[in-house]
């Protein structure tokens, strides 16, 4: 079932990814590297072992192997370079759930967020009183979030509770009109109209709960209600695998640890990496929806900027992997949009100056949400400049020519030229004629002319 979810997401099966990506994969390549290792330890008798005469040197020379393929696994993958919000150990650490809470309020414009997690997740809080914990919350407390000791218990009739034992979506209108339904007022929950809780959940853990709340009766757009349930598996995977990683570090500093020990927790550590791989992509995916959504296009603008920029690649003939990266830049160069209110968007008069500097500013706000994800580390510089003009009078370094990246050249006019041909809420779509007639006359200007002359091809 999960294969064939994947497979509805992405486009393509686990089976089917792997030769396409094995240029481009790290999981895949590390696979095939191990692949002889594979072979010898699941594949072959003990008997057949024997016969072939393995000596106890080779033995240990396997397990150091075994063990020196963990320990780059662990570097690769470590806190500081994934999407990963565990490790923390005092109260100071977990204001990043906060920021969390607040990013998800703004992205799905409700009023309130809070985030949930289970004791084995909540370290360095005090969670004798409570099976899951409040660790996050967008509202601002006066005081300390923890000294209010805020939680359910797994037991409780609560729609908390449900949503985690569950591990299904629970949402309610009115819930203060439901008898199971006791407001914390110290999170305002008396003024609620809607709520609904996402488990954070994956294959291996089930980490807590993600509740969103507003105070108006209203719908959510199915693609940012997509977004959040994505964003809470995400979450638990990169906790999940976080928490795998502690288990490896434990029994590499084991000098008894056995083949069979070591065997078993790299095939867990790397199913882990590919669940990672996999929830990253789709998540990208519906973060490029999202986005679209709530700016009210009629067509899917970022998928059109990618595919157009993938095509001016190819007529550059770029190379694959250059290609693939200006590719995601593409789609997620509007990134930024997703916090901001969605009335800028439709704006059909005059912006204020606070309105103007908030959408100048948008791509820095793309940039921070993108810095944690590693497997997309590479795409930031294109995303951060693709508002630059090749004259140099663009932001936000004021760069020119040649000086700009590639990448961010790649997504500007491909991005302008999806916009000019496409219908929105406050203008016709132009003609293909219209539109490069506009941007013929900025090449050399705002737009590199040698991409601007590709552009042309392309279309």
């Amino acid at each position: 079932m999960e294969e064939k979810k994947l497979e509805e997401s992405t486009g393509a099966s686990l089976f089917g990814r792997s030769m396409d990506l094995m240029n481009d994969d790290p999981l895949e390549e590390i696979f095939a590297l191990n692949l002889g290792d594979f072979i010898s330890e699941c594949l072959i008798s003990d008997d057949l072992a024997q016969k072939i005469g393995k000596s106890e040197k080779d033995k240990k020379d396997k397990t150091e192997s075994l063990k020196n393929q963990l320990k780059e696994l662990v570097s690769i993958y470590s806190l500081d370079n994934t999407l990963c919000v565990l490790g923390f150990n005092s109260k100071e650490d977990y204001v990043i759930y906060n920021s969390i809470a607040k990013t998800i309020s703004q992205m799905l414009d409700v009023d309130a967020c809070h985030v949930y997690l289970t004791k084995d997740f909540a370290k360095g809080l005090d969670t004798e009183n409570h099976d899951l914990l409040l660790v996050g919350s967008s509202i601002d407390f006066k005081d300390d979030i923890y000294k209010e000791n805020i939680g359910y218990n797994l037991d409780e009739h609560a729609f908390v509770a449900e949503a985690f034992n569950t591990r299904d979506i629970v949402e309610i209108k009115n819930p203060n009109n439901n008898p199971e339904f006791r407001p914390n007022k110290s999170l305002f929950e008396d003024k609620v109209k809607l709520l609904s809780a996402i488990p954070m959940s994956n294959n291996a853990y089930n980490v807590g709960v993600v509740v969103v709340e507003s105070y108006s009766e209203r719908t959510f757009k199915p693609e940012l209600s997509k977004l959040i349930v994505s964003m809470a598996r995400l979450f638990a995977t990169s906790m999940s695998l976080q928490k795998t990683i502690d288990e490896v570090n434990n029994l590499l500093s084991d000098e008894n640890a056995g083949m069979i020990d070591l065997q078993h927790m790299r095939a867990e550590l790397t199913a882990l990496i590919g669940d990672l791989g996999d929830e990253q992509q789709i998540f990208v995916t519906l973060l490029a929806k999202a986005v679209d959504a709530k700016g009210e296009y009629k067509v899917a603008h970022s998928q059109l900027t990618a595919d157009l920029s993938r095509l001016i690649c190819k007529n550059l003939k770029l190379n694959e992997k250059t290609s693939d990266l200006i590719y995601y830049a593409g789609l997620l160069q509007n990134v930024g949009k997703i916090t901001l209110p969605e009335d800028l968007f439709n704006h059909g008069g005059k912006l204020t100056k606070e309105d103007w500097e908030k959408l100048q500013n948008h791509p820095n706000v793309g940039v921070n949400l993108l810095m944690n994800i590693n497997f997309l580390s590479e795409v930031i510089p294109y995303i951060h400049y693709h508002k630059e003009r090749w004259d140099g009078r663009g932001e936000p370094e004021g760069l020119s020519g040649m000086s700009i990246p590639l990448g961010s050249r790649i997504i500007a006019i491909a991005d302008a030229y999806t916009a000019l041909t496409s219908e929105r809420p406050f203008r016709k779509a132009m003609s293909k004629e219209k539109a490069l007639d506009i941007l013929k006359e900025e090449a050399g200007i705002k737009w590199d002319p040698v991409i601007y002359e590709a552009l042309t091809k392309v279309v």
